[in-house]
């Protein structure tokens, strides 16, 4: 424990508040003991403990390290996590944690988050990355010290292993509770603990320390190359859009290590869920350079290619429906009403002739091969096309309305384009319909 002390004194300051994220588990309960015995510092100490919510011993745990903190003058911050709707659980629990423990170093004004992330930790972390592939940011595993906007997350315990942590606690008899789901085989990270880490400890007892140099080395490595990327790459990579063009003009490596900051950044450095698969899919649909092209990513977000552009964005699922529509009509943030006059001339604005249509009007989602038989031509066009003509974006395709008659005829695409049904002020109609889109978005 001696280098977990030392990492402790050279990089804390007397007197600083710090944040400790504690489970009640082995780690975190030595980790905080080392801390609150640490007297020469003098820390202000405040726990941050996520209750999870998926065992019965939760609420039990919880209770009983507030009352460590109570007996040792401790500050304590909880939250519980009611309900995670995302398949990631992982994914989604540690963004949860995160922004909580974020919350709480802000609310004390911490310089320091402490997590206690161990030797052993790394070694897995490590090998199960380059088992599956990563990225050269990831094959680096667990960062002694990571730097956020506002603090850091510190990791002294990778110091150390686990054997080491569980003489710890019982030599000064800290009570602690175990996780089962640490023993369940169905996870990998388990596996590698069972079966190949007591090979590697049997190699070298010490071979957490080798581990730790590689990362060390690693970042060295990942950080020149960042900084080729601060100070040659600004102009491709901008407010977490890529420009295309720009971006193939580079060389492979650049490119790829391009890509992986934008992945990091947008995954919140959780790059569990991705790898070197993602980063060469991503690159060569930006090859393609396909307008509107898309690719599917973990946790729910997509890679979209819109003019030029290359971005990162949460996937807009398309409501399927089809309603009747006779004198007024709601979905969502859109509103069609029948109206009396209006002298408007725009896409809003629908002027029918009943005769020439089938009623009743139907407003639905648009389907494949959408065609329109636009007003003052003689030829129908596809409505995909008539989309990336007027470049129209991925969130207003997702959310597009299409306004037919009781035959399937497509009279209108609201906002967008109007068919040849559609009258001039001067033509005969009698029946006027207004579209009111309450967005940002003008009604022009």
């Amino acid at each position: 424990m001696q280098k977990v002390l030392e990492f402790i004194n050279n990089n804390v300051k007397n007197n600083d508040p710090v944040v400790v994220a504690c489970s009640y588990g082995p780690d975190s309960m030595a980790l905080l003991n080392i801390l609150v015995n640490d007297k020469l510092k003098n820390l202000k100490i405040i726990v941050a403990h996520v209750n999870h919510n998926v065992r019965q011993e939760s609420k039990i745990e919880e209770e009983n390290l507030k009352k460590y903190c109570l007996k040792n003058n401790l500050i304590f911050e909880s939250m519980k996590i009611e309900k995670i709707n995302n398949n990631n659980f992982e994914m989604e629990a540690r963004k949860i944690r995160y922004k909580f423990f974020d919350k709480v170093v802000k609310k004390y004004h911490a310089k320091i988050l402490f997590t206690a992330h161990h030797g052993d930790d790394l070694i897995e972390t490590i090998l199960m990355r380059l088992n599956r592939g990563s990225t050269l940011k990831g094959y680096k595993g667990i960062e002694l010290i990571t730097n956020k906007k506002d603090y850091q997350i510190m990791r002294p315990l990778l110091y150390t292993t686990k054997k080491e942590i569980l003489e710890y606690l019982e030599k000064n008899k800290i009570l602690y509770a175990i996780d089962y789901t640490n023993f369940d085989d169905t996870h990998t990270r388990n596996r590698f603990r069972k079966n190949v880490l007591p090979f590697l400890k049997e190699e070298n007892p010490n071979v957490h320390e080798k581990y730790l140099e590689y990362s060390k080395e690693l970042k060295e490595y990942d950080n020149f190359v960042e900084k080729y990327l601060d100070n040659k790459c600004k102009h491709i990579l901008r407010n977490n859009i890529i420009i295309i063009d720009k971006f193939l003009k580079e060389d492979i490596l650049i490119q790829k290590k391009l890509l992986e900051r934008l992945l990091e950044k947008k995954y919140d450095g959780y790059l569990e869920v991705i790898n070197k698969k993602h980063v060469e899919n991503i690159r060569k649909l930006i090859i393609r350079n396909k307008n509107n092209s898309i690719i599917n990513l973990p946790g729910g977000l997509i890679g979209l290619i819109e003019y030029n552009q290359f971005k990162i964005i949460e996937e807009i699922p398309c409501k399927e429906y089809d309603y009747v529509f006779k004198k007024y009509l709601k979905i969502d943030n859109k509103e069609f009403k029948e109206i009396n006059e209006n002298l408007e001339k725009s896409n809003y604005i629908l002027r029918i002739n009943s005769k020439e249509v089938e009623l009743p009007f139907h407003v639905r989602t648009r389907i494949n091969g959408d065609k329109i038989l636009l007003k003052n031509v003689n030829y129908y066009k596809k409505v995909s096309d008539i989309l990336t003509d007027d470049k129209i974006n991925y969130e207003r395709r997702q959310n597009l309305t299409i306004f037919t008659d009781n035959s399937g005829k497509i009279l209108w695409i609201p906002g967008v384009k109007k068919s040849n049904f559609d009258k001039e002020k001067n033509e005969k109609y009698d029946i006027i319909i207004k579209y009111i889109l309450n967005k940002e978005e003008n009604n022009e």
